[in-house]
């Protein structure tokens, strides 16, 4: 009899054991670099439209996902850094805005398709899933993105700030709190 109910009892679970992940917001990080010392600045945007799609699984949910970034919204907790980030940076080459969507995720490994400054690239990236939500790390490269304009801009704007350097490379990351409807 205890077969039957155990049998029972897993039959039933791995019916109802679907699960259905969905988010309502995402944040989109980024850290520069500066000084010959490699000193990180980060921040994120406050203008970051996520859209997402209801899944079964993690990757299709990220894959089913994109998002769209208002440079203007750039924000490195410190005010008049922003400011000079939207003119001596984005406006130089008239980078309003920077969408990526992810175009293949598995073992915990992603590939990620970013469009800024005209052009698109697909960069890896990581992620894992902790404590109800996905996070993301990889690193781009200015000069893929023909932004070596701007970087010079605003390394001379910032110039003695920067101790005369300013990186190409810049760290992104992206955290989603997810939910999960397990039934």
């Amino acid at each position: 009899m205890k077969t039957f109910i155990l049998a029972g009892l897993l039959i039933v679970s791995s019916a109802f054991g679907e699960c259905t992940y969905y988010s309502e917001n995402a944040k989109v990080t980024w850290k520069a670099f500066k000084t010959y010392e490699k000193i990180g600045v980060g921040g994120t945007f406050n203008d970051a439209v996520f859209s997402p799609k209801s899944s079964k699984t993690v990757e299709e949910f990220l894959t089913n996902s994109h998002i769209t970034i208002q440079t203007a919204t750039v924000n490195s907790g410190n005010a008049g850094r922003d400011a000079t980030l939207v003119s001596s940076f984005f406006k130089v080459q008239n980078i309003d805005v920077i969408t990526a969507k992810i175009t293949s995720a598995k073992d915990s490994k992603a590939q990620v398709e970013i469009t800024m400054n005209g052009v698109t690239k697909t960069i890896p990236m990581s992620y894992t899933v902790q404590e109800g939500k996905i996070v993301g790390k990889g690193v781009i490269d200015l000069s893929d993105f023909t932004m070596l304009k701007s970087l010079q801009a605003i390394n001379t704007t910032c110039f003695n700030l920067h101790g005369g350097k300013t990186w190409q490379d810049v760290e992104i990351g992206f955290e989603i709190p997810v939910a999960n409807n397990c039934y």
